[in-house]
């Protein structure tokens, strides 16, 4: 049996040594078996690689299509040294995985991307730090531990949102806050618990970029993902992105998000949300340590997909720069959409051309919960806002003339039926 790993490291650009390309038939591992899990698994595999997936759910996404399924807890030592046992290199699925968990991997398997910079997304005040260091703007914004800090705001970062400082996402974790009035109460209902207030910017959209580095510093990037959300849970992509969203922010978003990505030495996929302000502007809003859901369009919709762009890194792989190759949108499934626990039927929207449904193998369907995307692609943005409009039609999330006009009525319909 060969292990993947092919001898001494080679030589590089400039005599450079660089990272043991990790072959085909090496098995890789994922820590968390949900549907970013499940897309890693079916690229890594499409490419040739076992794959391993940690996970406590005996039907989690993941680890029903892995060759390999650790039923375990994140934190148990016997199963954390069993993925480093039997993985030539791991990776992660979410951001939020123990601390502890990843040191004790860290130690036997390379680990992309590596606990340090996983631990900077884990909370938000570090991240806001982070980005603070690398040069990248975000918004006006105070750390709240206690009673005495919510009375030290400032009156400038009012009206705000209120952030937990870890464990928040798609929503969670927040509260809005009109005036300082409201500051304490919004704490409390928060839990009491570290957080971050942000100044309320006026905003013109909401971007974000994929990049990905390899260990020996080269970076490729997807296209900008234009970006509408509803209740804080992404609900529509659009690729290429709108006018509203200039070649110069688009150019920049790339940049910065290239910037960070080079400052934590980071290796894997990195996605950096962005929001573009009234005067065109970017602040950074937050990063994602992984792939991301403004990112999977690409599977249907680029020649090199996030997730293949994953194995790349953590292989060691040449990084092959994503092409674009068909304009879409791509609308998120929730499982609102699902009546009285059955499925739509789907035939409707598969009928048009163009259109890609991807399912996760979620057994229960809740209210907000990401069931599958649907992406429309086309020869031109035009043509596929109009496919994107008439599925959202039949699937009963809008009118399409409502979502060709401005996108946001499918938005609000997709996450709130």
């Amino acid at each position: 049996m060969t292990s993947g790993v092919e001898g001494e490291a080679p030589t590089g650009r400039a005599g450079e040594a660089t990272v043991p390309y990790i072959a085909p038939g090496a098995t890789l591992g994922v820590i968390g078996g949900g549907q970013l899990g499940r897309m890693f698994v079916h690229a890594a595999q499409s490419m040739g690689y076992r794959t391993a997936v940690l996970d406590p759910d005996p039907l989690s996404p993941a680890g029903l299509v892995a060759h390999e399924h650790i039923r375990a807890a994140y934190l148990d030592p016997l199963a954390l040294d069993r993925l480093g046992e039997r993985c030539a290199a791991i990776t992660i699925e979410f951001e939020n995985v123990p601390a502890a968990a990843l040191r004790r991997l860290a130690e036997r398997r390379p680990l992309a991307p590596a606990a340090a910079a996983v631990s900077v997304c884990q909370d938000r005040g570090a991240e806001k730090a982070a980005f603070a260091r690398s040069g990248v703007a975000c918004a006006p914004h105070a750390s709240i531990a206690g009673a005495r800090d919510v009375e030290r705001v400032a009156d400038a970062l009012l009206p705000g949102i209120l952030k937990t400082a870890r464990l928040g996402y798609d929503g969670k974790g927040q509260q809005h806050v009109v005036d300082r009035a409201g500051l304490a109460p919004a704490f409390a209902a928060l839990g009491g618990v570290p957080c971050v207030l942000e100044k309320r910017l006026p905003l013109a959209a909401e971007i974000s970029v994929v990049v990905a580095r390899n260990a020996s510093g080269d970076v490729v990037y997807l296209p900008v993902q234009d970006n509408a959300h509803v209740g804080g849970i992404l609900a529509v992509t659009r690729v290429p992105a709108r006018a509203r969203v200039t070649d110069r922010a688009q150019a920049e978003a790339i940049a910065l998000a290239t910037r960070l990505a080079e400052a934590l030495d980071y290796v894997g996929v990195l996605c950096v949300e962005f929001f573009v302000l009234a005067d065109g502007s970017l602040v950074a809003n937050e990063m994602a340590p992984r792939p991301h859901n403004s990112g999977h369009y690409s599977l249907d919709a680029c020649d090199v997909s996030q997730f293949e762009l994953q194995v790349r890194a953590m292989t060691g792989a040449p990084l092959a720069a994503p092409r674009l190759h068909s304009p879409c949108v791509m609308l998120n499934l929730l499982g609102d959409l699902w009546q009285d626990g059955q499925a739509p039927d789907w035939r409707d929207v598969l009928a048009l051309p163009g259109a890609h449904l991807h399912l996760y193998g979620k057994e229960e369907a809740r209210a907000g919960r990401k069931m599958g995307h649907l992406t429309l692609t086309a020869a031109n943005s035009a043509e596929a806002e109009v496919r994107a409009a008439d599925a959202a039609r039949r699937l009963g999330l809008a009118e399409a003339t409502g979502f060709a006009a401005t996108g946001l009525a499918t938005a609000v319909g997709l996450a709130a039926i």
